[in-house]
């Protein structure tokens, strides 16, 4: 009898609280959103060969081949599944190489395993990290620029709008965010983080666009505290008090053309 596969449970994020250049020519650096709600998961059966299967196509088996050689993991079968849709800026395809790591791979730091996916994808999300809301991460390097104060607590309801996005990192195309990153410094409240987030992604929506995005507009109407986006992704979601996101909120997204709308919690009360 074959033994059961090994199985590994990565949370995905959703979007970036900040995103963007550090000074008018500095890197560029991001704030993700935690999204326990969102994973990928993975399954693991060791073989001389490498096979992978992944029907969303989170990441191909050369680059899966590329990372497991780069931290020297083992070959097998894997099989991913993700709970988001590839390019939707929550993180699928850093998640999906995390995974493989923790099943594959041996005694690897989260910072070898960062350094092994920005070899496989040139850019990585923080989700090799423990407390990755915790760290200003430059996402072409993966490098910690900074440590940050913990997030207060909040709600978000949201989805996915528009076309997938996938992150290009030969693209540097985003605004100056050293002042809201400044201002997150000095450990935001709820008020402050909602209004941080609102402006980073205006600044990224002005700049990159799509034109016409509905998020801001329902926000308002809705009465939250802000919104929060993929700046290069389609999650888009709007930003509550604990306890505070109207009944109507879900189906007025639906509405409005968001797909696989989730409501979760954030942040901590430390």
């Amino acid at each position: 009898m074959r033994n059961s596969p090994l199985t590994a449970r990565i949370a995905g994020h959703f979007g970036e609280l900040i995103q963007g250049r550090i000074g008018e020519n500095g890197p560029v650096a991001l704030l993700t959103l935690p999204c326990p709600d969102l994973c990928v998961t993975a399954q693991f059966q060791p073989d001389r060969h490498l096979r992978l299967f992944s029907q969303q196509r989170l990441i191909t088996p050369a680059q899966a081949r590329t990372f497991l050689t780069g931290l020297n993991g083992a070959f097998g079968r894997f099989r991913l599944h993700a709970q988001m849709p590839a390019g939707g800026g929550a993180g699928a395809s850093t998640a999906a190489l995390v995974a493989l790591a923790h099943l594959a791979c041996r005694d690897v730091t989260a910072k070898e395993i960062a350094q092994a996916c920005i070899a496989t994808e040139g850019a990585s999300d923080p989700l090799m990290l423990p407390r990755p809301e915790r760290v200003l991460w430059a996402s072409r390097r993966a490098q910690v620029l900074a440590q940050l104060p913990p997030l207060p607590r909040f709600d978000v309801v949201g989805g996915f709008f528009g076309p997938p996005r996938r992150t290009r990192p030969v693209d540097h195309n985003f605004a100056d965010v050293s002042d809201l990153v400044a201002r997150w410094q000095r450990a935001p409240d709820l008020e402050t983080l909602a209004q941080v987030a609102s402006l980073s992604a205006q600044r990224n929506l002005a700049l990159r666009g799509p034109a016409q995005d509905p998020t801001e507009s329902l926000a308002k109407r809705l009465g939250a505290l802000g919104h929060v986006i993929a700046h290069t992704g389609s999650a888009r979601g709007l930003i509550f008090a604990p306890g505070t996101v109207p009944p109507s909120a879900k189906s007025a997204l639906r509405q409005s053309g968001f797909r696989q709308v989730v409501q979760f919690r954030a942040g901590s009360t430390r």
